[in-house]
C-alpha cells in the first residue's frame, strides 16, 4: 500500500494533468460531463467531481479548446455534449510532446 506521501503526489499528478485527460478524452469521442467523469474513472483511475470538472471544462471552453452543443435526448432532458476543437487538437499534440520530453528526461 502506498504511504501517504506518494498518494498525495499521485493525486497532485493527477490533478496537475485533467486538463491533458479531459481533451485526451473528447479527441476519441465527444461526451457530456457524467459520461466524461465516468470515462476517466475508468480509463485513467482518475476520481474527479462535478465540482472540479464543470469549472475545468468552462475554462476550456474560453481558451477555445472545447465547444459544447445541447443534444436533444429521446427520454428526459437535453445534453450538453463537450468536443474537442482543432485548437484543442493542436495544443494536445504539443501536450504529448511536452510530456514525452520530460519522461526522456527522467529514464
Amino acid at each position: 500500500m502506498k504511504n501517504d506521501f506518494l498518494k498525495n503526489w499521485d493525486t497532485q499528478l493527477k490533478k496537475g494533468m485533467l486538463s491533458f485527460f479531459v481533451l485526451q478524452a473528447l479527441e476519441h469521442k465527444e461526451c457530456y460531463g457524467y459520461e466524461l467523469i465516468q470515462n476517466l474513472k475508468t480509463s485513467m483511475e482518475i476520481e474527479v467531481t462535478e465540482s472540479t470538472i464543470y469549472p475545468l471544462l468552462i475554462r476550456l471552453m474560453k481558451e477555445e479548446l472545447l465547444v459544447h452543443q445541447w443534444v436533444e435526448q429521446t427520454s428526459g432532458i437535453p445534453r450538453k455534449y463537450y468536443f474537442i476543437t482543432e485548437e484543442g487538437k493542436s495544443n494536445l499534440v504539443e501536450m504529448k510532446k511536452n510530456i514525452s520530453v520530460i519522461l526522456s528526461k527522467i529514464k
